[in-house]
């Protein structure tokens, strides 16, 4: 793919989280990368580019591709110009089926930042077969979903012995913020629980899984947790499904594989309100006007301000028991939505466009796809991945 005219086509780039994805990239690809910027909108991306050339002036002539969403064609013609697509347009269950089609029929590298688990099961079930023939490395949620996560459970994994039963929890703290897109795709998903039931059940029918290797991942029990010095709550997110995805593929992970995942929160209170909130916006998001009124109040494109980023924070603490050794590790970084999600899916596209990975095809995790390769890179990037206690 050498001959391609592009390195990496970052598509929805004036968006909120596009342009945080821009900007990073503006400042910590190679000089020499050859990229351009996606879009339905010509003055959006020449805005865009505008802000990145005042980072960077060789950037003022920087390719920019119009191009929407629902244009097929037009989105074959972008993948089959690239190595890698990297695509923040969402929601994705609305959006983000046809640039996933057209990477997988080009052989294009794809990634995206996408939480939704319907999306995720769909587009295995209709694309996967295609991505393995082309050699396309179809790779979702490579943003805070969940690349901390799976990074982080297999960092944990490392510093275990190999070859014998492992169980890990992760437990998940965090202050910040939303963006309007996040909250869009957050209340679209809520709003399709049988959608969602539907489509993992059309995956488990389709995916082979290796029967020789026990593998066993989800959201946890509530329970006090003395690594955190908080109360734990199951976290029923993407991102268990991806670790265990994880586990499956590389054989690191042991004959016997275990992990859980959780929310931690200081006080017993916090967890209790919580509770409630969501359920309440649960129940909301059942009912298109009431959904509709929640989602005019937050639209696309917003976010957070930058000193509000710059006061936010994640960190993900990880408990692996195995081989008769107790581990404690964790992940850790600033503003999870946005500035370091930007960081981890510009991270990863770059991974796949220059570096030297394992041989992989298909639907496959970021663990899978670019393990070492990215757990280096975010570590040179600045986000800590740490041993507490061994």
């Amino acid at each position: 793919m050498t001959t391609r005219q592009y390195d990496i086509v970052l598509f929805g780039a004036t968006g909120f989280a596009g342009e945080l994805t821009a900007r990073y990239l503006a400042l910590h690809a190679p000089r020499d990368t050859r990229w351009a910027l996606a879009g339905r909108s010509r003055a959006k991306l020449q805005a865009v580019r505008s802000g990145l050339a005042d980072l960077d002036a060789t950037l003022a002539d920087l390719d920019l591709i119009v191009v929407d969403a629902a244009d097929a064609p037009a989105l074959r013609a972008v993948a089959e110009s690239t190595n890698v697509v990297v695509t923040t347009v969402g929601p994705y269950v609305w959006h983000g089926e046809p640039i996933v089609a057209a990477c997988a029929a080009a052989g294009t590298d794809y990634v995206d930042l996408t939480g939704e688990p319907e999306f995720v099961d769909t587009m295995f079930v209709r694309h996967h077969a295609t991505a393995v023939a082309s050699g396309a490395r179809i790779v979702h949620a490579c943003g805070f979903d969940s690349v901390p996560h799976d990074l982080g459970a297999y960092f944990t994994l490392l510093q275990l012995p190999a070859n014998v039963p492992v169980t890990i929890a992760g437990y998940v703290e965090v202050d910040a913020a939303f963006s309007g897109g996040t909250a869009h795709s957050a209340i679209t998903a809520l709003s399709r629980g049988r959608a969602n039931v539907s489509a993992a059940r059309s995956r488990r029918q389709s995916e082979v899984i290796d029967p020789a290797r026990a593998v066993k991942s989800g959201p946890g029990r509530p329970h006090r947790v003395a690594a955190t010095g908080g109360w734990a709550l199951p976290m029923p997110t993407l991102d268990p499904q991806i670790v265990g995805r994880s586990a499956r593929a590389v054989e690191r992970y042991g004959p016997d594989f275990r992990y859980t995942h959780h929310l931690s929160l200081p006080h017993l209170w916090t967890a209790a309100g919580l509770v409630g909130g969501v359920g309440a916006m649960a129940t909301l998001a059942q009912i298109p006007p009431a959904r509709r009124a929640v989602l005019k109040r937050v639209p696309q494109g917003s976010g957070p301000s930058e000193a509000k980023r710059a006061r936010s924070w994640f960190r993900v603490t990880f408990v692996g028991e195995g081989g008769g050794r107790r581990i404690v590790t964790r992940v850790s970084g600033g503003d999870p939505g946005y500035d370091e999600t930007a960081k981890m899916l510009a991270e990863s596209a770059l991974a796949l466009a220059f570096d030297d990975l394992p041989v992989t095809a298909g639907q496959v995790t970021t663990v899978q796809a670019m393990g070492d390769a990215l757990l280096d890179r975010l570590q040179k990037a600045e986000l800590t991945f740490e041993v507490l206690e061994a």
